[in-house]
């Protein structure tokens, strides 16, 4: 799919901007942002040249929110290079203001349509993908808008080296089984669970974020599925 079909087609984003951005938000948008970003001439072929080579590794979040796991996870580990994308732009804002207090510089971000980002990363190029609590598009017809549509996940599959993890997370059942057929379904990902617990509990380096203590406050519990990324290539049948 071209940038130009992209654009026309239904996004799985929702909204872009939400309330008006405070003064000290819009200069951190205007002075910080611009050093962060992906741009359309960045060459993406070597990630780690990106973060000056001192990074070990690269992962990338979709979707960040807010951006308190984002920015909890690069504070975690200063050895990995971190992607984020996000479109909506007051959350991009809420990152970059802890982006400042903690003086992360293992970040870029891609504040557009992932899709438009992925045809342009070297296949293999990703130790890591975070998919965590996106928009679950509840309306039947809207599903094809979900971020994990299999056109996405093998997309996601193809950057992703043998051995990574995909990593989702959703309050929503319906979407998370919804996922998980799709998943099951691209020979490229493995999903290692073998009980309940597997998906009930989060990963010992989990980070929660506000959409997840929201979710638990209304009282639904969040379902998390780790995937590995195998050394197979063809997708089996549907």
């Amino acid at each position: 799919m071209t940038g130009a079909e992209i654009r026309k087609d239904q996004r799985w984003y929702g909204r872009r901007t939400g309330r008006k951005l405070t003064d000290a938000r819009q200069r951190l948008m205007a002075d910080c942002l611009p050093a962060l970003r992906l741009g359309a001439t960045d060459d993406l072929n070597d990630l780690p040249a990106l973060f000056g080579g001192r990074v070990r590794d690269i992962w990338m979040e979709i979707g960040f929110g807010a951006g308190e796991h984002l920015a909890g996870q690069a504070a975690a580990h200063p050895e990995v290079g971190f992607i984020g994308c996000e479109p909506y732009i007051n959350g991009v804002a809420s990152f970059l203001a802890m982006h400042q207090a903690k003086g992360l510089e293992n970040v870029r971000l891609f504040d557009d349509d992932v899709r438009l980002l992925l045809p342009r990363l070297a296949a293999a190029s990703l130790g890591r993908l975070y998919i965590l609590f996106s928009d679950p598009w509840p309306k039947a017809r809207h599903h094809r808008r979900r971020v994990t549509a299999s056109e996405n996940l093998a997309a996601f599959a193809r950057v992703l080296r043998p051995g990574g993890e995909l990593r989702f997370a959703t309050d929503q059942t319906e979407f998370a089984s919804w996922t998980l057929e799709r998943v099951l379904r691209e020979a490229r990902f493995d999903w290692p669970a073998r009980r309940p617990q597997d998906w009930a509990l989060r990963p010992e380096d989990w980070i929660e974020t506000r959409y997840e203590r929201k979710a638990r406050a209304k009282g639904y519990e969040p379902v998390y599925l780790n995937f590995r990324r195998s050394d197979e290539s063809p997708s089996k049948p549907a």
